[in-house]
């Protein structure tokens, strides 16, 4: 997968280019105040204040061709230092750079950089030139909140994306237009999998077919876990205040959670299910003998998500996590840690999907716990990788607060990643909740904790699965995996119906198609649900007891005995045999 940040030249292309987008819409749009571009592994933006103008997706084209006449003109990119007090007077107008300016030191020298007429703060480095930056694309515009702060002013973001050549930009180009077709988004919608309501932004409604591939997840998520030992809980999905002190989610994550009064008594719907399965353990006695304790729940969680973040089922407010939270001794985090590397490599394997992991480090500040745990607990998730015979990227610094963390990137089909499995040793709230076990002395002892989640989110997980197949599911996870279509009505129905109690009779989910179109339209339609297969049925298939049997997007058909169909699409269901197209 392209990630423009991890790629030096194409980080220096992509940050040039979001201060010649910011050229441009600074002529096109006199007034405009900007306040940053960063460059992101999509690619660049930059927000902006434009007052009471609005940029829509059919201005972009202009946009682009005052870039182009810019780029055209050559001008050099010039690099020079100011004081705080000169930067404070030349950007005295722009509100949005004064406040980046008064985060610095007093005697802070401060970069920027000019080209022709735009001079703009940044610490860089940039291209030398303007002439360089011409094979660019604006891709997208959106809203978003100055500093991700949904009390503030809503900005508008500009997307983009620039190449050193044409063909790196068209190739690009081209797998975008190819992730549009496979867009959860609207396949979610043609296929009667979900839909979204502005009567509950960010919370997606599931349609009946979609609610068949949510059980279906749901089922199989049960069932893995209950082969490795599980044991499942439900909490409730509101609790009291105190519980989110004790947690510290009140203090830190407040502004994330909505919160309501119950008899005057201050309560919040969870946006996590971990303090509620601490609550569980400390329930309960525990000796060193039960630990681990694998305990799993698919917990419904709401979080106040900026509603510019919002994306179909990829970022809601209101999603299923598939938690599962480990009671265990330090001296059993590597075993139990490489445990669950094995059941995650298994897991992704039913659904074709390759990942890599990264180890998430302690912060340089602000953590909690003494240096020697964290080397011992670092080390221990390191270990653990080795000896399942994993490689890992490790992440400097970027583990939570409590505990370093391993986190599983996935790719789909068209070499996008997504975070889903993520394996967190927790080190702060076993001290926060005081939960312990009795140790082979008779003494109480604090165990550790591993946080942990799968599919991450059913949601996520699920829209991941429609655009890796692109709606077309394997047969074992397809909401309709049969239509049988009787060539004519009155002669056939007998047997198509026939057919289908054969069908259900193993459990699979299929229907007949007996309405009074022509044979090839009902076809089409079939073609068009994505269904994996279609059975027609006419004359020689009555009477020789047989099916006349066609897989999705294959144009040859199969004649096979009602027997041998009936076996054939059992096993493949059961044994979650994927077929590609």
């Amino acid at each position: 997968m392209l990630k423009i940040k991890e790629n030096e030249r194409l980080a220096l292309l992509n940050h040039s280019c979001a201060h010649l987008l910011a050229q441009a819409v600074s002529h096109l749009y006199p007034g405009a105040k900007f306040w940053v571009g960063p460059v992101i592994d999509e690619g660049f933006y930059y927000d902006m204040d434009l007052g009471d103008r609005v940029i829509k997706e059919e201005d972009l084209p202009a946009i682009e061709k005052e870039m182009k006449k810019i780029a055209k003109d050559g001008k050099r990119i010039v690099r020079h230092e100011i004081s705080k007090k000169e930067a404070l007077e030349m950007f005295k107008d722009d509100p949005y750079k004064i406040d980046l300016i008064n985060q610095m030191a007093d005697d802070t020298n401060i970069s920027c950089y000019t080209q022709g007429d735009f001079c703009d703060l940044c610490r860089g480095p940039h291209v030398e030139s303007v002439k360089e930056l011409k094979h660019f694309k604006l891709l997208k515009v959106s809203g978003a909140y100055w500093k991700n702060d949904a009390h503030n002013k809503m900005l508008q973001r500009v997307y983009g994306i620039c190449f050193d050549t044409k063909e790196e930009l068209d190739e690009h180009l081209y797998k975008l237009e190819e992730a549009k077709k496979s867009d959860h988004r609207k396949l979610g919608k043609e296929l009667g999998i979900f839909m979204l309501s502005e009567y509950a932004p960010g919370c997606p409604i599931f349609l009946p077919n979609g609610m068949i591939l949510r059980n279906i997840l749901e089922n199989f998520w049960y069932e893995e876990h209950s082969k490795e030992g599980y044991e499942f809980v439900k909490t409730p999905i509101m609790m009291s205040r105190e519980l989110w002190e004790t947690s510290g989610h009140w203090d830190h994550y407040q502004n994330n959670m909505y919160t309501t009064l119950v008899d005057d008594h201050e309560f919040a719907i969870k946006p996590m299910n971990c303090p509620g399965s601490l609550v569980v353990y400390k329930a309960g006695l525990h000796s060193y003998r039960d630990l681990p304790i694998r305990m799993g729940e698919l917990g419904l969680v709401h979080r106040n998500e900026a509603s510019g973040a919002l994306s179909g089922l990829f970022r809601v407010r209101s999603f299923t996590q598939d938690d599962a939270h480990i009671f265990l001794r330090e001296d059993q985090t590597e075993a139990e840690v490489i445990r669950l590397i094995n059941f995650i490599d298994r897991f992704y394997k039913i659904f074709h999907l390759d990942y890599t992991i990264e180890l998430s480090t302690r912060p340089e500040k602000d953590y909690i716990g003494s240096l020697e745990t964290w080397d011992r607990a670092e080390k221990a998730l390191a270990s653990a990788c080795e000896h399942a015979g994993k490689t890992l990227k490790v992440n400097p610094g970027d583990g939570a607060f409590y505990g370093p963390k391993l986190d599983f990137h996935i790719f789909d089909n068209l070499g996008r990643e997504w975070q889903c499995a993520t394996i967190q040793l927790d080190m702060n709230l076993p001290e926060r909740f005081d939960i312990n076990y009795i140790d082979e002395n008779g003494e109480k002892k604090r165990p550790l904790m591993l946080h942990r989640v799968i599919f991450g989110s059913i949601e996520r997980f699920m829209g991941i699965l429609i655009e890796r197949y692109k709606g077309v599911f394997p047969l074992w996870l397809a909401p309709e995996q049969v239509v049988i279509i009787p060539v004519h009505h009155e002669n056939h129905l007998a047997y198509a119906n026939e057919v289908l109690d054969r069908l259900k009779e193993v459990g699979l989910r299929a229907s007949v198609d007996s309405r009074n179109e022509k044979l090839g339209y009902r076809m089409r339609e079939a073609q068009t649900k994505k269904i994996p297969y279609v059975i027609v049925l006419g004359d020689n298939e009555m009477k020789e007891h047989s099916v006349n049997l066609r897989r999705h997007g294959k144009k040859d058909t199969r004649i096979l005995s009602l027997d041998e169909c009936v076996k054939l699409l059992h096993e493949e269901d059961l044994n979650k045999i994927y077929v590609e197209d």
